[in-house]
């Protein structure tokens, strides 16, 4: 199912007796959404992307736009009519009713021409319970499973009424890190499956980039970018994507750009060309950086940290806009961890420019 979202806009009455008015949750939203594609929604807490969801799925009403399943305007129709299967955080089930119990629920309220049987509902649960991996714990309650058991009850329960599309509410956040990573995985091969156009809101970019087909970047309510998660990563369109996107984050530099050389302090770290100029934000992949003994930019080495197959370089520069500038380089080098100082080249293709007023990224052609 195609899902079309027309300059959608969202605004709530404010609370604040220092500054009355209206809040903007939600600013100008149009995307389409392909069919049979899982959606990541990315952004900070506050960002606006839960009530984007809420929209969606009919809990809330836009205050202006529109919004299309397909070719139908669902704008004004009613949740339970857009045949939407959502998923909260809190997972929401029903402590006193069993596993079956909990997934044939959405079915029970079915009325007319699509009421099911009791062997029909049973039936679609068992087959939703398959698609999640928990038909042999029918008969448990809630309180009889683990975190991940219970998430994947909640997404079953979502399927049974074979939805046509898919909205999840942040729905490893409860989990610890290892379930986080193999429920993830869960939700990719269900989606994969079932080819349910499916949402998946998040403010963990980890878990976005893994599972989604495209990512949405929001903040503050207004979309930043929007791209399969590879090119959102290596092209972000300004300084807020490229410090959202990253394990560990990007780093970032004050600088300058002085007749055709880019400066980090009073080093020349690069050569450009056609770039005007000024005071320039570079920011630096953790990937970026090159162990070089005559490198052109030095830092003070606080310390290795050894993790297998990579080494993290942990070092600080009085231009660097936090106090520890991590670099992540192959294990085969060698770094004495008793040095004082640490020199790197640098990868162009890792390294951005922006703005340093309005954090727009600045486009520049390396010599």
């Amino acid at each position: 199912m195609k899902i079309v979202l027309q300059n959608l806009t969202k605004k709530f009455p404010s609370r604040s007796k220092k500054s009355p008015g209206e809040v903007i949750a939600v600013n100008d939203f149009t995307f389409e959404i392909p069919d049979g594609k899982l959606i990541g929604l990315l952004g900070p807490s506050g960002c606006g992307k839960s009530t984007a969801l809420n929209l969606i799925c009919g809990l809330q009403k836009p205050t202006e736009g529109k919004i299309f399943f397909g070719e139908d305007d669902v704008t004004n129709l009613p949740p339970e009519h857009r045949g939407v299967g959502l998923v909260f955080q809190s997972y929401a089930l029903y402590p006193h009713l069993t596993v079956l119990k909990n997934i044939t629920f959405p079915l029970e309220n079915l009325r007319g021409a699509d009421k099911l049987s009791k062997e029909e509902m049973e039936k679609r649960a068992l087959e939703a319970a398959k698609l999640v991996q928990l038909e042999g714990l029918m008969d448990r309650k809630p309180s009889e499973l683990s975190g991940g058991q219970q998430q994947r009850v909640a997404i079953a329960r979502a399927l049974v009424k074979t939805p046509r599309v898919l909205l999840l509410d942040e729905p490893l956040s409860n989990l610890d890190a290892r379930l986080r990573l193999q429920t993830r995985e869960e939700i990719r091969r269900i989606q994969r499956q079932t080819g349910v156009t499916t949402i998946f809101v998040t403010h963990d970019q980890e878990e976005a980039m893994s599972i989604s087909d495209m990512i949405v970047v929001m903040k503050e309510g207004v979309v930043q970018q929007i791209g399969k998660p590879q090119e959102v990563y290596d092209n972000p369109v300004n300084l807020f994507v490229a410090k959202f996107l990253g394990t560990p984050p990007i780093n970032i530099f004050q600088g300058r750009v002085s007749h055709g050389r880019l400066y980090i302090g009073q080093e020349s770290i690069l050569s450009l060309h056609d770039t005007p100029n000024g005071e320039v934000t570079v920011g630096i992949r953790p990937e970026g950086f090159i162990l070089q003994q005559d490198g052109p930019l030095t830092c003070g080495l606080t310390r290795v940290e050894v993790m297998g197959r990579d080494i993290s370089v942990v070092s600080t520069h009085p231009c660097a806009e936090n106090p520890s500038i991590r670099s992540i380089i192959n294990a085969e080098n060698m770094v004495d961890p008793e040095a004082k100082t640490v020199r790197f080249a640098l990868k162009p293709h890792k390294l951005y420019l922006f703005h340093p007023q309005t954090g727009e990224r600045i486009p520049f052609t390396p010599e």
